[in-house]
C-alpha cells in the first residue's frame, strides 16, 4: 500500500531481458534506505518488489505481462521514474491510498503552462471515466493528484511547482503514456452495487 505522494525520481540504470523476466536497475539516493530484500516500491505507481540492492541501486524483475499494461514498457536506461516506499503504519498519509496496481495507461492530452500554474489533461482508457469526480483523487505515474475536471474521457489536473520539481511529470510531453490507478473506494462501491443487483 502506499500514499502516491512520490520520495524522489530514480533513474534507470539498465533494462535487461532475462529467461523469464525483465531486470530494471533503478538508481536511487533516499529510497533505497531502510529497504530490504523483497519489500515493495512504487515504480512509476507500479508495485514492484525489490530483488536486488546496493547502496544507491534497487533493482526489480518486471513480467512482460506488467511491460504491456503499463508504461514500464516504455522506460528505457537513462529514463526517470517516480519512486515511493510502502507506508508505514506509524507514520501519515498524505496522499491517498494507492494498491500500486495500474488500471490502465492513459495519454497526456495536454501539458503547458497557464498563468503561474500548470495545466495537465488526461485521456483516460474507455469506460474508466465513471471512477473519476471532480475534487477526487487518481493516482498518476504514481502521484496521488487532485482532479479539477472531468469531460468524457479527459480529466484535468493543475500542477503546482513542488509536483513538478520532484516527479518525472516535468520532464513528459504531449502523447507519453501514463500508468493511471483509480479511486480503491469507488471501484469496491461499483462492486458492491453490482452484487446487489
Amino acid at each position: 500500500m502506499f500514499a502516491g505522494i512520490v520520495e524522489e525520481k530514480g533513474r534507470v540504470l539498465e533494462c535487461r531481458e532475462q529467461e523469464s523476466s525483465w531486470r530494471y536497475s533503478i538508481e536511487v539516493k533516499q529510497v533505497g534506505e531502510g529497504v530490504a530484500l523483497g519489500d515493495s516500491v512504487a515504480v512509476n505507481g507500479c508495485c514492484l518488489t525489490v530483488v536486488g540492492m546496493s547502496p544507491k541501486q534497487l533493482e526489480f524483475d518486471v513480467l512482460a505481462e506488467s511491460r504491456r499494461l503499463t508504461n514500464l514498457g516504455d522506460i528505457a536506461q537513462g529514463s526517470g521514474v517516480n519512486l515511493e516506499r510502502s507506508l508505514r503504519f506509524d507514520g501519515r498519509v498524505g496522499g491517498h491510498f494507492v494498491t500500486g496496481h495500474v488500471d490502465g495507461v492513459g495519454v497526456i492530452k495536454t501539458l503547458r503552462p497557464e498563468g503561474k500554474d500548470v495545466l495537465l489533461e488526461i485521456e483516460l482508457p474507455d469506460g474508466f471515466e465513471r471512477y473519476v469526480v471532480y475534487k477526487g483523487c487518481i493516482a498518476i505515474d504514481g502521484m496521488s493528484l487532485t482532479v479539477a475536471e472531468v469531460k468524457g474521457n479527459v480529466v484535468t489536473i493543475w500542477l503546482i511547482p513542488h509536483t513538478l520539481e520532484v516527479t518525472t511529470i516535468g520532464d513528459r510531453s504531449v502523447g507519453d503514456r501514463v500508468n493511471l490507478e483509480f479511486d480503491l473506494i469507488a471501484k469496491y462501491t461499483e462492486r458492491l452495487l453490482e452484487a446487489r443487483d
